[in-house]
């Protein structure tokens, strides 16, 4: 593989990179508590995921 005979400068670099736009990622709401959560996830509050059981959550003590 051919390798470039000097350096590229940080702009041109730059300039190459300008298109990406970041995007947040789509969230969803809980079926089973209601809780916001990104889709295709298991929900951080209650560890469920398509209407199952994926991960028991520790009981909080307060």
């Amino acid at each position: 593989m051919a390798n470039p005979r000097s350096r590229h400068s940080k702009q041109r670099q730059a300039k190459r990179r300008t298109h990406y736009k970041a995007v947040a990622p789509t969230l969803a709401v809980c079926s089973h508590c209601g809780a916001m959560h990104i889709y295709h996830t298991v929900c951080p509050e209650c560890g469920y995921y398509r209407g199952k059981l994926a991960i028991v959550k520790a009981e909080e003590t307060v």
